[in-house]
């Protein structure tokens, strides 16, 4: 009896697909590597360096004080919150590039500036800066 053997260059009933895999998980690592991640970017008005240099402004900016005990004072002048709000609301009125400093006593409460923040932002001032030092002028308890 004659035995029927397989030869080594038989058909192939199966498709070998690891090298194809590993082929895939590279490309796919390379992609993952080389894509920027997704971050929350902000847009920031950045200066222009090439720029030509503008002298002193003329323009004073309106301050915001908020003193230790939690008062709120613009220009000087005490209001509670809906005054601010309507002040804010109409100097925005009368001027679409009104600046506004925002000073803040180092003993005040953090969720006092963010309703401060919160009402120049209903108020839709976008012209906002924080003032770092306190300066000699600011009421502590009352304007002088």
């Amino acid at each position: 009896m004659k035995k029927f053997a397989k030869s080594h260059h038989g058909t192939m009933n199966e498709l070998n697909i690891t090298p194809l895999l590993d082929l895939a998980f590279v490309l796919l690592v390379i992609f993952i590597i080389t894509t920027a991640p997704s971050v929350n970017d902000l847009d920031l008005n950045l200066p222009d360096p090439n720029a030509p240099k503008k002298g002193p402004s003329n323009i004073k900016p309106n301050v915001i004080s908020v003193s230790g005990e939690g008062k709120v004072f613009l220009n000087q002048k005490e209001m509670d919150w809906p005054t601010l709000k309507e002040e804010l609301v109409r100097m925005r009125r009368a001027d679409k590039d009104v600046t506004v400093v925002v000073r803040g006593h180092p003993d005040v409460e953090y969720q006092t500036m963010i309703k401060v923040f919160d009402t120049l932002q209903q108020a839709d001032v976008v012209k906002v800066g924080i003032a770092t030092e306190l300066a000699k002028a600011t009421p502590t308890s009352s304007p002088r």
